[in-house]
């Protein structure tokens, strides 16, 4: 089951979803709405990910100094 809504959009970013319809032969509503699929998606990782690295900070698991500095001699081409 879907419902409607709807959204303003610049003209320039619709011109765009008109594009990317003829070019897909998606029509618009379901582009559109596999764009708000996939930033919901992401947006939902990220704050996931960000809820789990606020408890490890909590927990105080932290990188100590020596983990600090072999990561940043990788990745300037050092060895320990």
């Amino acid at each position: 089951m879907s419902t409607t809504m709807t959204v303003r959009l610049d003209p320039k970013l619709k011109k765009g979803l008109e594009r990317l319809s003829d070019a897909t032969q998606r029509s618009k509503s379901f582009l559109a709405a596999d764009a708000i699929r996939q930033y919901l998606e992401i947006n939902a990782w990220q704050i996931q990910e960000i809820k789990a690295a606020i408890a490890e900070a909590d927990a105080g698991d932290f990188a100590d100094d020596a983990d600090l500095k072999a990561v940043t001699d990788k990745w300037h081409g050092r060895s320990r």
